[in-house]
Protein backbone atom coordinates (compact mmCIF):
# COMPACT_ATOMS: atom_id res chain seq x y z
CA UNK A 1 0.00 0.00 0.00
CA UNK A 2 1.78 3.52 -0.82
CA UNK A 3 2.00 6.03 1.30
CA UNK A 4 -0.88 8.33 -0.41
CA UNK A 5 -3.25 5.02 0.08
CA UNK A 6 -2.08 4.81 3.94
CA UNK A 7 -3.15 8.76 4.58
CA UNK A 8 -6.12 8.22 2.79
CA UNK A 9 -7.46 5.35 4.99
CA UNK A 10 -6.23 6.36 8.27
CA UNK A 11 -8.40 9.61 7.29
CA UNK A 12 -11.17 7.91 6.42
CA UNK A 13 -10.84 5.90 9.64
CA UNK A 14 -10.24 9.38 11.89
CA UNK A 15 -13.02 10.80 10.23
CA UNK A 16 -15.92 7.59 10.93
CA UNK A 17 -14.61 7.85 14.61
CA UNK A 18 -15.31 11.21 15.52
CA UNK A 19 -18.85 10.47 13.13
CA UNK A 20 -19.06 7.81 15.73
CA UNK A 21 -18.17 10.52 18.74
CA UNK A 22 -20.78 12.39 17.31
CA UNK A 23 -23.76 9.69 17.05
CA UNK A 24 -22.96 8.60 20.37
CA UNK A 25 -23.66 12.25 22.37
CA UNK A 26 -26.60 12.53 19.64
CA UNK A 27 -29.72 13.63 21.23
CA UNK A 28 -31.80 10.64 21.11
CA UNK A 29 -35.47 10.28 20.74
CA UNK A 30 -37.18 8.84 24.45
CA UNK A 31 -38.68 5.74 24.43
CA UNK A 32 -42.22 4.74 22.86
CA UNK A 33 -43.91 2.59 25.20
CA UNK A 34 -41.71 0.01 26.22
CA UNK A 35 -39.76 0.20 23.10
CA UNK A 36 -36.31 2.05 22.72
CA UNK A 37 -36.08 4.36 19.77
CA UNK A 38 -32.48 3.84 18.49
CA UNK A 39 -30.27 6.31 17.05
CA UNK A 40 -30.67 7.20 13.73
CA UNK A 41 -34.67 6.97 13.74
CA UNK A 42 -35.80 10.44 15.06
CA UNK A 43 -39.70 10.39 16.49
CA UNK A 44 -40.10 14.10 16.62
CA UNK A 45 -37.59 16.93 14.75
CA UNK A 46 -35.84 17.51 18.29
CA UNK A 47 -33.84 14.12 18.32
CA UNK A 48 -32.55 11.45 16.14
CA UNK A 49 -31.87 12.45 12.15
CA UNK A 50 -34.97 13.04 10.71
CA UNK A 51 -34.07 11.10 7.11
CA UNK A 52 -34.63 8.42 9.75
CA UNK A 53 -38.20 9.83 10.22
CA UNK A 54 -41.02 7.23 12.14
CA UNK A 55 -43.94 7.76 14.67
CA UNK A 56 -44.95 6.61 18.09
CA UNK A 57 -48.51 6.00 18.23
CA UNK A 58 -50.06 5.22 21.51
CA UNK A 59 -46.90 3.50 22.28
CA UNK A 60 -46.38 1.71 18.98
CA UNK A 61 -43.74 2.93 16.94
CA UNK A 62 -44.75 3.32 13.00
CA UNK A 63 -42.78 3.69 9.89
CA UNK A 64 -44.43 5.33 7.31
CA UNK A 65 -44.62 5.14 3.22
CA UNK A 66 -44.49 7.33 0.53
CA UNK A 67 -48.26 7.43 0.64
CA UNK A 68 -48.34 7.57 4.04
CA UNK A 69 -49.80 4.46 5.12
CA UNK A 70 -48.43 3.86 8.43
CA UNK A 71 -46.74 0.27 9.69
CA UNK A 72 -46.58 -0.90 12.91
CA UNK A 73 -42.60 -1.54 13.37
CA UNK A 74 -42.44 -5.55 15.04
CA UNK A 75 -38.66 -4.89 15.83
CA UNK A 76 -35.48 -2.76 15.14
CA UNK A 77 -31.78 -4.35 14.93
CA UNK A 78 -29.16 -1.85 14.83
CA UNK A 79 -26.37 -4.39 14.81
CA UNK A 80 -27.73 -5.49 11.21
CA UNK A 81 -29.01 -2.24 9.96
CA UNK A 82 -32.69 -3.65 9.54
CA UNK A 83 -36.04 -3.17 11.02
CA UNK A 84 -39.23 -5.31 10.60
CA UNK A 85 -42.49 -4.06 10.22
CA UNK A 86 -45.80 -5.90 10.35
CA UNK A 87 -47.43 -6.68 6.70
CA UNK A 88 -51.22 -5.08 6.19
CA UNK A 89 -53.82 -6.70 7.34
CA UNK A 90 -56.10 -8.92 4.68
CA UNK A 91 -59.79 -8.07 4.79
CA UNK A 92 -61.38 -11.66 5.09
CA UNK A 93 -64.62 -10.66 2.74
CA UNK A 94 -62.94 -9.43 -0.26
CA UNK A 95 -59.15 -10.74 -0.30
CA UNK A 96 -57.95 -7.22 0.03
CA UNK A 97 -54.93 -6.13 1.84
CA UNK A 98 -55.60 -2.85 3.98
CA UNK A 99 -53.41 -0.89 1.54
CA UNK A 100 -54.36 -1.81 -1.49
CA UNK A 101 -56.04 1.46 -1.98
CA UNK A 102 -52.29 2.83 -1.88
CA UNK A 103 -50.95 0.32 -4.14
CA UNK A 104 -49.07 -1.41 -1.47
CA UNK A 105 -46.21 -0.65 0.52
CA UNK A 106 -43.86 1.78 -1.46
CA UNK A 107 -40.54 3.40 -0.25
CA UNK A 108 -39.72 6.42 -0.64
CA UNK A 109 -36.17 6.20 -2.75
CA UNK A 110 -34.79 9.28 -1.65
CA UNK A 111 -34.29 8.23 1.99
CA UNK A 112 -31.92 5.37 3.04
CA UNK A 113 -34.62 2.48 3.01
CA UNK A 114 -34.67 -0.57 0.77
CA UNK A 115 -36.88 -3.83 1.18
CA UNK A 116 -34.61 -6.21 1.97
CA UNK A 117 -33.80 -9.33 0.16
CA UNK A 118 -34.73 -11.97 3.00
CA UNK A 119 -38.80 -11.32 2.11
CA UNK A 120 -40.67 -14.19 0.79
CA UNK A 121 -44.02 -12.40 -0.49
CA UNK A 122 -47.15 -14.37 -0.84
CA UNK A 123 -49.61 -12.61 -3.64
CA UNK A 124 -52.97 -13.58 -2.92
CA UNK A 125 -56.48 -13.03 -5.56
CA UNK A 126 -54.32 -12.76 -8.31
CA UNK A 127 -55.04 -12.22 -11.72
CA UNK A 128 -54.46 -14.60 -14.34
CA UNK A 129 -52.18 -11.89 -16.10
CA UNK A 130 -49.95 -12.96 -13.33
CA UNK A 131 -49.04 -16.29 -14.92
CA UNK A 132 -47.13 -14.63 -17.57
CA UNK A 133 -44.61 -13.61 -14.82
CA UNK A 134 -41.66 -15.85 -13.21
CA UNK A 135 -43.62 -16.64 -10.13
CA UNK A 136 -44.16 -19.54 -8.74
CA UNK A 137 -48.17 -20.11 -8.72
CA UNK A 138 -48.29 -23.49 -8.84
CA UNK A 139 -50.14 -25.79 -6.76
CA UNK A 140 -47.49 -26.24 -4.53
CA UNK A 141 -46.69 -22.12 -4.05
CA UNK A 142 -46.15 -21.48 -0.28
CA UNK A 143 -49.89 -19.10 -0.72
CA UNK A 144 -51.88 -22.38 -0.86
CA UNK A 145 -50.50 -23.40 2.70
CA UNK A 146 -51.06 -19.98 3.92
CA UNK A 147 -54.58 -20.04 2.67
CA UNK A 148 -55.27 -23.77 4.07
CA UNK A 149 -53.92 -23.32 7.51
CA UNK A 150 -53.93 -19.45 8.04
CA UNK A 151 -57.25 -17.80 9.48
CA UNK A 152 -55.83 -14.63 7.93
CA UNK A 153 -55.68 -16.11 4.64
CA UNK A 154 -59.07 -18.20 4.44
CA UNK A 155 -60.86 -15.94 2.80
CA UNK A 156 -58.88 -16.22 -0.06
CA UNK A 157 -59.13 -19.90 -1.04
CA UNK A 158 -59.85 -21.32 -4.37
CA UNK A 159 -57.93 -18.03 -5.98
CA UNK A 160 -55.06 -17.81 -7.99
CA UNK A 161 -51.77 -16.72 -5.39
CA UNK A 162 -47.66 -17.04 -6.17
CA UNK A 163 -44.96 -16.34 -3.80
CA UNK A 164 -41.54 -15.13 -4.91
CA UNK A 165 -38.43 -14.20 -2.77
CA UNK A 166 -37.80 -10.63 -3.27
CA UNK A 167 -34.30 -10.54 -4.88
CA UNK A 168 -31.51 -7.91 -5.80
CA UNK A 169 -33.04 -7.98 -9.54
CA UNK A 170 -36.58 -7.04 -8.28
CA UNK A 171 -37.37 -3.35 -7.46
CA UNK A 172 -36.46 -2.63 -3.75
CA UNK A 173 -38.80 -0.32 -3.28
CA UNK A 174 -42.22 -1.36 -3.11
CA UNK A 175 -44.79 -4.58 -3.19
CA UNK A 176 -47.01 -3.72 -5.58
CA UNK A 177 -51.31 -4.74 -5.16
CA UNK A 178 -53.57 -3.46 -7.26
CA UNK A 179 -57.11 -4.02 -8.97
CA UNK A 180 -57.20 -5.87 -11.65
CA UNK A 181 -53.57 -7.71 -10.73
CA UNK A 182 -52.90 -9.54 -6.91
CA UNK A 183 -55.24 -7.59 -4.22
CA UNK A 184 -53.70 -9.13 -1.22
CA UNK A 185 -49.82 -9.99 -0.14
CA UNK A 186 -48.18 -10.54 3.34
CA UNK A 187 -44.57 -11.52 3.38
CA UNK A 188 -42.42 -14.19 5.75
CA UNK A 189 -38.71 -12.69 6.78
CA UNK A 190 -36.07 -15.94 6.20
CA UNK A 191 -38.64 -18.34 5.92
CA UNK A 192 -37.97 -21.45 6.51
CA UNK A 193 -40.68 -24.19 4.54
CA UNK A 194 -39.99 -26.85 6.05
CA UNK A 195 -41.38 -25.37 9.96
CA UNK A 196 -44.80 -25.20 10.73
CA UNK A 197 -46.50 -22.17 8.96
CA UNK A 198 -47.26 -20.63 12.34
CA UNK A 199 -43.98 -20.74 13.21
CA UNK A 200 -43.01 -18.21 10.07
CA UNK A 201 -41.95 -15.15 10.68
CA UNK A 202 -44.29 -12.83 9.38
CA UNK A 203 -42.94 -9.23 8.34
CA UNK A 204 -41.46 -6.93 5.98
CA UNK A 205 -37.90 -6.91 6.55
CA UNK A 206 -36.14 -3.19 5.74
CA UNK A 207 -32.82 -2.18 5.19
CA UNK A 208 -31.35 1.40 6.03
CA UNK A 209 -28.11 3.24 5.35
CA UNK A 210 -26.19 4.28 8.03
CA UNK A 211 -25.55 8.03 8.33
CA UNK A 212 -22.12 7.51 8.97
CA UNK A 213 -19.84 8.52 5.08
CA UNK A 214 -18.85 5.55 3.65
CA UNK A 215 -15.64 5.66 2.24
CA UNK A 216 -14.74 4.46 -0.97
CA UNK A 217 -10.97 3.61 -1.72
CA UNK A 218 -9.02 3.12 -4.85
CA UNK A 219 -6.02 1.56 -5.24
CA UNK A 220 -3.79 3.20 -8.00
CA UNK A 221 -1.74 1.39 -10.21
Amino acid sequence: MDTKLKMLVMLCLLLLTLVSLVSSFHNGCPKCGNFEVPYPFSTNENCGDLRYKIYCNNGNLEFPSLQGFHYKILSIDTNTNSLIIRPPMILKDTCSSSDLSQGGIRLDETLPFNISKHNTVLLLNCAESILRSPLNCSNNSLCRQFEDEMEEGSGCKSRLCCHYLKDSSMNSHFIRVRSGGCTAYTSVVNINPQDPIYQWNYGIELQWLPPNPNCVLENNP
